[in-house]
């Protein structure tokens, strides 16, 4: 299995099941806890390990997002709680539901050595969002640590992709509209504008380029380390249904 094969096979899976915390039941409930809605606990949390910035930081790291509505919910989030604790809060919560969902599966711990191999791998330039994210503490519990891991890859992918929307020219607007365009409104822009014939060719460029950008990292794995990190994303995958 190439390292290309790796990303392309692993991708979509990590992408859904590194994000499927993000409004669980346990984790609204832990942000409701601290005082914040279920926007504001995904907002800050995700965002908190870049520390107390300004929002517009939040619209670079993000992405997607219309900074008047990250102004708005990042603003408002950071009145009650202070964004490093948020961001602790929130790998504690994706730790929590690792260990619920993912405790049945075998080679946890030769998947944590090897997923942690390849974010190591990383060159940190232009991915401060995975950098943030990938230095929070991890916990030692092996299932709980492979969740952990998996939205640590996400976020490697999600700055990645970032990188080379930027260098295709398109536009997070444009981006949203084509990656998720039954949530543009939530996620604060105007309906009813339709992606351009360019726009999504540049799409499709920056899709192709994220997988190339992503093969250097994973190319740090040995054909056995390769194996054991699909298979665990793949049952990662059926837990989380």
């Amino acid at each position: 299995m190439t390292p290309l094969e790796v990303v392309q096979q692993t991708s979509a899976t990590v992408g859904s099941v590194g994000a499927a915390f993000y409004f669980h039941p346990d984790t609204l409930a832990r942000g409701k806890a601290a005082g914040l809605d279920g926007f504001r606990m995904y907002m800050l949390g995700r965002g908190g390990p870049l520390g107390d910035v300004e929002s517009d930081v939040i619209v670079s790291a993000f992405g997607y997002f219309s900074p008047g509505l990250v102004s708005k919910i990042w603003t408002s989030a950071k009145e009650v709680m202070s964004p490093r604790d948020a961001g602790a809060l929130h790998m504690e919560c994706a730790a929590a539901l690792g260990t619920a969902k993912l405790s049945g599966i075998d080679n946890l711990e030769a998947f944590n050595a090897a997923a942690e191999k390849v974010t190591a791998a990383v060159d940190r330039s232009a991915l401060a969002l995975f950098a943030a994210v990938a230095a929070e503490p991890k916990t030692d519990d092996p299932a709980g640590r492979a969740y952990q891991n998996i939205v640590v890859l996400r976020e490697l992918r999600g700055s990645v992709h970032l990188l080379a929307l930027a260098a295709q020219g398109l536009r997070a607007e444009a981006a949203h509209r084509i990656k998720r365009p039954d949530d543009v409104e939530t996620f604060g822009w105007p309906a009813g504008i339709e992606p351009t014939s360019e726009e999504r060719a540049q799409w499709d460029a920056a899709e192709a380029l994220t997988d190339q950008l992503l093969v250097a990292p994973y190319s740090v794995l040995d054909d056995n380390e390769a194996t054991v990190l699909v298979a665990v994303i793949d049952a990662a995958g059926t837990a989380f249904g």
